[in-house]
């Protein structure tokens, strides 16, 4: 092989290797490309029909978390019922932490327009803690891989009864026609009985989910892409995204960025007060400041049955998810050149 043909090889190795140590890989790439295919092919997204993009979501929503149910151990979940400290600092985070941080900013967003994106913000605010990457930083960092994996997978469970409680706060003054129970129900038929049937099914078909682990991840991904999508195609024929600038979107970013730093350091104070060793400390602070795509696309969903608006209300949830990966991964590799830390765990140290 010539030089000129190993030079493009080299480049795009080189290119690939620098967007992964910063967290862009091909999936965060992936949702950047289908707002850009719903702004300029929105009508596949918006039919309605018997095979619709919408009805795919749905049944491929329902498979996601029957699969996730199928890769739970019982035994491992009721092993790290043990280290309960840790397990209380992180879901009081994730789901009191966060939305009272939000609650508070609602008066900053008076306007119609403005509010519809409060509405997005306080959304990332209720939700559970994201799984795959939490426990994937987690061990690059060094921490507690075992305690990891036990609260993003209870914390899942939990943000299925917990979300649409935080919404409801919100929603009943803007929305009238929002029902508790209705949401409670949907969710549950959408996510919990899937769950719980894969964990029933876990010592049949778990070395099939292990095996193909990869794979399933693909499906995954393959179904937020596609949620993600026909959202937008929805707010982009609607024209919702009209009334908002670069600067407005700009400080979006910054707000979310300013988030997930605001609750890390927080998270990181409360653990070194009482006294985690490292691992627990680093599990604490990236379990608890991470928020799942996942269950977003999927809540929004029953939540927003309006798809006009989804686009926007999911807007804020794909910043912080994109700012997450890569704060996260820059933060995770730091973290695993230390032997030891004597104060939080932040950037600057």
């Amino acid at each position: 092989m010539t030089d000129k043909a190993k030079a493009p090889t080299l480049s795009f190795n080189t290119l690939r290797a620098t967007a992964a140590k910063a967290g862009l890989d091909w999936f965060l790439l992936a949702l950047i490309g289908m707002i850009g295919l719903a702004y300029l092919f929105p009508t596949p997204g918006k039919y309605e029909g018997a095979i619709s993009l919408g009805t795919v979501t749905t049944y491929g929503v329902s498979l996601i978390f029957f699969f996730y149910g199928l890769k739970l151990s019982p035994e491992k979940l009721r092993a790290g019922l043990m280290n309960w400290r840790l397990h209380v600092t992180i879901h009081t985070t994730t789901f009191i932490l966060f939305p009272i941080l939000l609650y508070s900013t609602r008066f900053f967003f008076p306007d119609a327009d403005n509010n519809m994106i409060w509405l997005g913000i306080f959304f990332v605010a209720t939700l559970p803690s994201t799984v795959s990457s939490s426990v994937v930083m987690v061990s690059i960092a060094g921490g507690n891989i075992p305690a990891a994996i036990f609260n993003a997978s209870i914390s899942s469970l939990i943000g299925v009864f917990i979300t649409p409680l935080w919404m409801g706060l919100v929603l009943t003054t803007t929305n009238g026609n929002y029902e508790l129970g209705d949401i409670i129900l949907k969710l549950t038929l959408q996510v919990v009985v899937p769950v719980t049937l894969g964990i029933i099914l876990h010592k049949r078909l778990g070395g099939f989910a292990e095996k193909y682990r990869m794979k399933l991840r693909y499906f995954d991904q393959i179904i937020i892409l596609l949620i993600i999508y026909t959202s937008f195609c929805h707010s982009f024929a609607d024209n919702l995204f009209a009334g908002f600038s670069a600067t407005d979107l700009f400080l979006l970013a910054a707000g979310m960025l300013g988030l997930f730093f605001t609750v890390y350091i927080i998270v990181g104070l409360v653990s070194k007060v009482l006294g985690f060793i490292r691992e627990d400390r680093i599990t604490a602070q990236f379990c608890g400041s991470k928020k799942s795509l996942v269950h977003g696309t999927v809540m929004s969903k029953v939540l927003f049955p309006d798809g006009n608006i989804t686009g926007i209300i999911l807007l804020p949830l794909m910043m912080y998810h994109a700012l997450q990966l890569l704060v996260c991964s820059v933060m995770a590799q730091r973290l695993a050149l230390k032997t030891t830390d004597d104060g939080p765990l932040t950037t600057g140290k």
